[in-house]
């Protein structure tokens, strides 16, 4: 991507701005896979077994991931086309409706098999919102920031993103402090969703105050490509693609057995879920922050080595990961949780924005981002969590479980390290300068780096 840079001053705008949004839309999307863990399988599938009803709850849950392509390439469309900004709104809108109307829907006991299958459309709805939420949040600050400091600043896009989980979880947490488990069942579990629509209405005036990023600004004045940006993507950049697609295999796929899986998990061994959601609160808030110092680090030693770095975190945190669950003890349930979250997850997905961004051209960026970073959601995000609850079924205990993680990470290491190296400075060999020079020499010369990231990437 070209390095179209916005003012010091549009850049920490564009930053604060994708941060408080993205936490407050993804507040809506966890909020789901924290209820199908805690309380769907009861209220909309009654007459199933407890296991089956959590594996049916968790693919309720799926169904919003598949869908989540659909939303990547409707609005990646539209966001190369019209501007990653009206897209942004158009999303938060559309996930805030659906998630308060879920906060009101009749249970299984009321309306019978239309409760599901409301359920399932609304999840539907929150899939395609959220689809074409990532790309657009991410590129809302990439395509400010200078490429020096990009992994820096693209990084609180996702922290974001963790801050969303921790809204959602306490937001949980709180409520069921307050009511008695027959309340919670009967009406508790219905306030976060519904008090949902407020914090939407707070992240639209966010962010109507941002800006257009400079590098659509620019292309603007280009002509128009009469190619639709999905078939140019696909054309001109499909290594980048499954690049991206074998990059979240292991950070999507872990990242939902420690979210949605561990709190079932936590039921079967006998742990308590408070024990959980409390870690989980813990751990996330830790890694929200950690991601943005990850991002800074790629912008020193490159991207590649530091999202490669997270994944053998995966792959070597995977059986412990479950015998410290099956101690039963909470400190060591909490430190399984922190790790995995803070070191494992946090390198990879406080990295991903920039590495991800720097593997295509601006005209397509958010179309490219959408297509890799959602189709990962869709195979194997929503799905992590039925595969290793089927897992458990099967075999009764938990190492096929954390096989499958290592396998998942064993996939991201091998297309990390098919990737090039995105950074700039990093290809040159050269620390990025303290002080950008503002000359067109040095502008010209940054194009340059950029350029050839462009033709190695592609």
């Amino acid at each position: 991507m070209a390095d179209v840079k916005g003012t010091p001053s549009e850049v920490r705008k564009a930053a604060i701005a994708s941060l408080f949004g993205s936490a407050l839309e993804w507040y809506d999307f966890f909020l789901y896979g924290t209820a199908a863990a805690l309380v769907f399988n009861s209220l909309f599938f009654p007459t199933f077994d407890p296991l089956v009803g959590t594996i049916a709850a968790f693919g309720t849950n799926a169904v919003g991931f598949l869908a989540r392509p659909l939303g990547g390439i409707i609005f990646g469309h539209f966001g190369d086309r019209i501007g990653r900004k009206s897209m942004l709104v158009t999303t938060l809108v559309i996930m805030g409706v659906a998630t308060c109307l879920i906060g009101l829907l009749p249970t299984y006991a009321t309306i019978g098999v239309w409760a599901p299958v409301l359920l399932i459309v609304l999840r539907i709805v929150q899939g395609i919102a959220v689809g074409g939420e990532w790309g657009g949040g991410v590129l809302i600050v990439s395509e400010h920031a200078p490429s020096h400091r990009r992994g820096f600043y693209s990084a609180w896009s996702q922290t974001g993103v963790g801050l969303g989980f921790v809204l959602s979880a306490s937001a949980y947490a709180l409520t069921q402090s307050v009511t008695t488990k027959e309340s919670f069942l009967a009406w508790g579990w219905r306030i976060p969703f519904v008090v949902g629509i407020l914090l939407t209405a707070v992240g639209l005036l966010i962010r109507l105050r941002i800006m257009e990023t400079p590098a659509f600004r620019e292309k603007e004045s280009e002509p128009k490509k009469s190619t639709p940006p999905l078939l140019d993507v696909i054309r001109t950049h499909p290594k980048s693609i499954l690049i991206a697609f074998g990059a979240r295999v292991a950070e999507t796929g872990a990242s939902y057995l420690f979210l949605t899986f561990s709190l079932s998990y936590a039921a079967e061994v006998g742990v308590g879920k408070g024990v959980v959601l409390a870690a989980l609160v813990v751990g996330m808030l830790f890694e929200s922050f950690a991601m943005p110092m990850f991002g800074a680090l790629s912008d020193r030693v490159g991207r590649r080595p530091v999202y490669i770095g997270g994944a053998i975190a995966v792959i070597v945190w995977a059986f412990p990961f479950f015998a410290m669950f099956d101690s039963r003890n909470p400190v060591l349930v909490f430190v399984a949780i922190f790790v995995a979250l803070v070191i494992g997850h946090g390198s990879m997905i406080g990295t991903q924005p920039a590495f991800f961004t720097e593997l295509f051209a601006s005209r397509v960026a958010y179309s490219g981002l959408a297509l890799g970073h959602e189709l990962a959601s869709m195979i194997v995000g929503g799905f992590s969590p039925i595969v290793a609850t089927a897992l458990l079924a099967w075999a009764g205990a938990s190492w096929p479980i954390a096989l499958f993680m290592i396998g998942m990470g064993a996939v991201t290491v091998f297309a990390v390290a098919a990737a090039p190296e995105t950074n700039p400075a990093v290809l040159k060999g050269r620390k990025a300068p303290e002080e950008p020079e503002e000359s067109e020499e040095s502008e010209e010369a940054e194009e340059a780096e950029e350029a050839e990231v462009k033709s190695r990437a592609v």
